[in-house]
């Protein structure tokens, strides 16, 4: 049971090459979109930019249906236009 665990939150890994391992996670969990907020937002997205593992990061926040913060260097808003775009894609496989 644990490695099942271990296989979802760490696949591959992931967090051991992650910019961010040692940082602050309040820096990637912002309180609000306006104002200083938005500046936090940036800040993060910047800092996932040229992170190593930012795909299998954000493939993490998808498959876990991560509701807040910046994963992967994506917002929760962006994260959301994945997933709908990804179940849209399903449904047209299963159409085919």
């Amino acid at each position: 049971m644990e490695s099942k665990k271990l296989a979802t939150w760490n696949f591959q890994n992931w967090r051991e090459g992650a910019k961010c391992k040692d940082v602050d996670p309040a820096m990637f969990f912002p309180v609000g979109v306006t104002g200083e907020a938005e500046v936090q937002i940036i800040n993060a997205k910047r800092y996932c930019s040229d992170c190593q593992v930012q795909n299998l990061c954000l493939e993490f926040a998808l498959r876990t249906n991560q509701e807040y913060g910046i994963w992967g260097g994506k917002d929760e808003e962006e994260r959301r236009a994945i997933r709908r775009v990804r179940r849209h894609q399903k449904k047209l496989a299963q159409a085919s």
